[in-house]
């Protein structure tokens, strides 16, 4: 076998991209699994999102639960065995301390810039770098945007999300101190 990039397990940490390369037809499974995955028919999305998304990612983002994003889409690739997380918990955390009293210094409603066929991430990161360590950035997204959460984490930041009565998710970014 030539192909050095084995996406035949279908795990938590397949990545998006590399999936739909490997398996075309799994686009419109996931599109019909949850419409927030319609967004991967956006092709700067497509181009950008889907190469860095894991299937972990994407499973929140689309508010499906992991072992059935994962064994719908191995059976739909031809797989027979199951996957399972062992110790998967389903608990919904509350807002930590940190959002207790806040104030939000910055907000952008990214859906005009998704539904342009854009992507937040540059504005989001220039404008979380203008503002003052501690400061709570609000980003609201008509999907939860995984892999825009999880670099800034990786930036020092804090990260928060909930999903608003209209369906929305709100994502309060929390400044840190050396970022």
């Amino acid at each position: 076998m030539t192909d050095t990039t084995r996406i035949d397990a279908i795990t938590p940490d397949s990545r998006v991209g590399a999936l739909l390369q490997k398996f075309p037809q799994l686009e419109d499974v996931l599109i019909r699994m949850s419409p927030a995955f319609g967004h991967l028919r956006n092709p700067i999305l497509r181009m950008t999102v889907a190469k860095v998304a894991t299937l972990r990612q994407v499973a929140r983002i689309g508010d499906v639960p992991l072992e059935t994003l994962i064994n719908t889409l191995r059976r739909s690739a031809g797989f027979t065995e199951e996957w399972s997380e062992q110790g998967a918990t389903g608990a919904t955390e509350g807002a930590p301390n940190w959002m207790q009293n806040a104030t939000v210094a910055k907000s952008l409603d990214a859906r005009p810039v998704i539904a342009s066929g854009g992507h937040p991430l540059e504005q989001v990161l220039r404008e979380l770098k203008e503002l003052p360590a501690g400061s709570i950035y609000l980003l609201i997204t008509p999907f939860l945007p995984a892999p825009l959460l999880d670099l800034v984490k990786k930036q020092g930041h804090q990260v928060w999300s909930r999903k608003n009565n209209e369906g929305l998710h709100e994502n309060y970014i929390r400044k840190g101190d050396g970022a």
